[in-house]
């Protein structure tokens, strides 16, 4: 079945830049949407950004103007570019994969990352 595995997490500065990726495999790339979403300790986990197989794309507005996703059809990849890093973006980052054939309600064809870790430090 689908598997996600996320990189790129680390420590960086307020202000500063940071990429994440989403290796996706064992699904058809293109027939999945594909999103990020984090959580902070003790909060609950948000929608951060989203970018479908059509390559329409979208953002919360807590990081819209900042950050920047992108997909790679040829690599299966999925990018999260973070500039312009806050104290509030910290939190592990998980990617998602939904078929682009169910409802964003469906708990069908819906698959989670293992998460990778994003510290912003002043």
């Amino acid at each position: 079945q689908v598997q996600l595995v996320e990189s790129g997490g680390g420590l960086v500065e307020t202000g500063g830049s940071l990429t994440l990726s989403c290796a996706f495999s064992g699904g058809t790339f293109r027939a999945y949407n594909i999103a990020w979403f984090r959580q902070a300790p003790g909060q609950e986990r948000e929608f951060v950004a989203h970018v479908l197989s059509s390559g329409n794309f979208k953002y919360s507005n807590s990081v819209e103007g900042r950050f920047t996703i992108s997909r790679d059809n040829a690599k299966n990849t999925v990018d999260l570019v973070m500039d312009s890093l806050k104290l509030e973006d910290t939190a592990v980052y998980f990617c998602n994969a939904r078929s682009r054939f169910v409802t964003v309600t469906s708990s069908q064809h819906n698959y989670w990352g293992q998460g990778t870790q994003v510290t912003v430090s002043s």
